[in-house]
C-alpha cells in the first residue's frame, strides 16, 4: 500500500471529491445570493413552484455537508503535507501553523466579497487542533474526533437546562450583525462593503458557527481527515472499497432516524431546539456527508463514473482559486456595487448563474493547469508557506 501511495502522490479521487465539495458550495452560495436574502417579488406561480423545488432540492443535497467534505478534505491534506515532511525527519508543525496564517489572509480576500464572512477563517482557528495532535496516535486522533463530533458543548447547555430551568444560551448578538451587514450592502458602497465585510462580517460568521455547531464539528472532521490519511482509506483496495460500502451502508440506515428526531426536537422550546436540536442537525447532516463521500468514493473505482467526473479532478486541484473567485463573481453579479442582479434572481435563475459559474470555472482550470502545475492562489499559498527552503 506504501508504494501505492508513492506512485502516485495525488490521490484522483481526493481532487475529484474535493471539487465535488467546492462545486456544491459554489451553488448553494448563488441560491443564497452569498447571503444577500433578496430576490424577486412578483414571479409567476408556476415559477415560484419551481423556485422552491430547487430550494429543497438544492439545499437538502448540500447545504452543511459541501463545507464537511471541504473540512474533512483540509484534516487529509494535513496529513499528506505532514507524512511527506516526517519522510525526510522534519516537523510540518511549525510550518503548519504559518500555513494557517497565510490562510486568514486568504480568508480576508475572501470575506471582502461575501458578506457575513468566510468559512476559511474558521478553518484558520479550529485548524490549531490539527497542530496540537500532529504526534496523537490513530487511535487518539480517532476518539478525540468523535468526542468533538458529539457536540458536547450543546450537550452541557442541555443537561444546564433541565437542571436549571432559568439556564440560557449566551446571546452573541449574531442577528444583530447579520442586521447591520444587510444595511450596509444594500447601500451599495463599495468602501464600507468591503470594511465592514472583513471585520462586521468576520466576526458574524465566526459567532454564527459558534450557535451552529460547526466549531466541534470541524474540529471533528479535522481529526477525522487525518485519521483517514494516516489509514490510507482513499487508496484504491479491496479492503478500503468494502469499509466503503460498510460506511455508505451504516451512514444510510441512520440518516432517516436522526433526521426524524431533528425534525421533531425542533418543535422543542428554544433552548432545546438550540441545544438538542443542534447536535442531531450535525449529526444527520454528518450522516449524510459520510452517504456523499462513500457514495463518490465507491463509484469513483468505475471508469465510466471517473470519466464523467474527470473535470471535477482540474476544479479540485484549484479549489481555493475556485472558492476565492466564486465570491468576487457572485458579488459583482448580485450586489448593488455590480450589476445588482440579485431582485431578478430566483432561486432556478441563482441555480443556472451558479452552473454557468461553475463551468467557467472549470475551463478556466483546465486552461490554467495546462499551462502550470498548480492554481494561482495555490502557488503563492505554497511558495510563501515554504518560503526560506528550497522549495
Amino acid at each position: 500500500m506504501e508504494q501505492l501511495i508513492k506512485k502516485s502522490p495525488r490521490i484522483e479521487v481526493v481532487d475529484a471529491l474535493r471539487g465535488f465539495a467546492v462545486m456544491a458550495i459554489i451553488l448553494v452560495h448563488n441560491l443564497e445570493h452569498f447571503i444577500f436574502p433578496v430576490y424577486p417579488d412578483d414571479s409567476p406561480a408556476w415559477l415560484n413552484i419551481l423556485d422552491q423545488g430547487v430550494f429543497n432540492g438544492v439545499f437538502s443535497l448540500f447545504v452543511g455537508k459541501a463545507y464537511a467534505i471541504f473540512a474533512l478534505l483540509f484534516g487529509f491534506t494535513f496529513y499528506i503535507q505532514t507524512n511527506n515532511q516526517r519522510k525526510q525527519g522534519k516537523d510540518f508543525g511549525y510550518r503548519f501553523l504559518w500555513r494557517l496564517v497565510l490562510l486568514a489572509g486568504f480568508a480576508t480576500l475572501n470575506a471582502a466579497f461575501f458578506p457575513a464572512g468566510d468559512v476559511l477563517l474558521l478553518f484558520v482557528v479550529v485548524g490549531l487542533v490539527l497542530f496540537f495532535t500532529r504526534n496523537w496516535s490513530d487511535k487518539a486522533l480517532l476518539v478525540t474526533s468523535v468526542l468533538f463530533l458529539l457536540q458536547p458543548v450543546e450537550w452541557y447547555h442541555y443537561i444546564a437546562g433541565l437542571i436549571n430551568p432559568a439556564h440560557h444560551l449566551p446571546d452573541l448578538k449574531v442577528g444583530e450583525m447579520y442586521t447591520e451587514v444587510a444595511e450596509y450592502t444594500k447601500a451599495g458602497n463599495f468602501g464600507d462593503f468591503i470594511l465592514g465585510n472583513i471585520t462586521l462580517g468576520q466576526k458574524a460568521s465566526l459567532l454564527w458557527a459558534v450557535n451552529a455547531g460547526r466549531f466541534f464539528q470541524t474540529a471533528g472532521l479535522f481529526l477525522l481527515g487525518f485519521y483517514i490519511g494516516r489509514k490510507q482509506l482513499f487508496v484504491s483496495t479491496e479492503r478500503n472499497l468494502r469499509l466503503w460500502v460498510n460506511i455508505l451502508i451504516v451512514s444510510a440506515v441512520a440518516f432517516a432516524p436522526l433526521y426524524t428526531l431533528k425534525e421533531l426536537i425542533m418543535k422543542s422550546d428554544t433552548l432545546i431546539q438550540q441545544t438538542a436540536g443542534t447536535a442531531f442537525d450535525m449529526w444527520q447532516k454528518l450522516a449524510f456527508t459520510l452517504v456523499l463521500v462513500a457514495s463518490f468514493v465507491i463509484l469513483y473505482q468505475n471508469k465510466k463514473f471517473s470519466s464523467k467526473v474527470s473535470n471535477l479532478r482540474f476544479y479540485g486541484k484549484m479549489s481555493l482559486t475556485n472558492y476565492i473567485t466564486q465570491s468576487i463573481i457572485g458579488s459583482l453579479i448580485y450586489f448593488p456595487f455590480g450589476l445588482y442582479l440579485a431582485p431578478y434572481c430566483g432561486y432556478t435563475v441563482s441555480l443556472l448563474v451558479g452552473i454557468c459559474t461553475f463551468l467557467l470555472q472549470v475551463w478556466f482550470c483546465k486552461w490554467w493547469l495546462g499551462k502550470h502545475k498548480q492554481g494561482p492562489l495555490e502557488h503563492i499559498w505554497h511558495k510563501w508557506t515554504w518560503m526560506g527552503t528550497n522549495k
